[in-house]
């Protein structure tokens, strides 16, 4: 299982979005999992981004762990 660790802590949304989108056109066929860093104690937009509004086609589904600053996009195979 390959996976990709994307921290975007502290990042404005429209930066997040951007390297988001990027990274899911960008992303090795093998990768199965992007584990997404966005925090939690500064607010939710970036929470709610990654997990309610982030759309694409190699998305297959999110998992929300213990940690809540953190959520697993797990990808579809190509």
């Amino acid at each position: 299982m390959k996976r990709i660790t994307k921290n975007l802590h502290e990042m404005p949304l429209i930066q997040a979005r951007r390297e988001m989108q990027l990274l899911l056109k960008t992303c090795p066929a093998d990768t199965d999992e992007i584990e997404v860093i966005h925090g939690f104690h500064n607010g939710d937009r970036l929470l709610k981004y990654i997990r309610t509004e982030l759309k694409h086609p190699r998305i297959e589904r999110k998992l929300v762990g213990l940690n809540n600053g953190i959520t697993v996009i797990v990808l579809r195979k190509q």
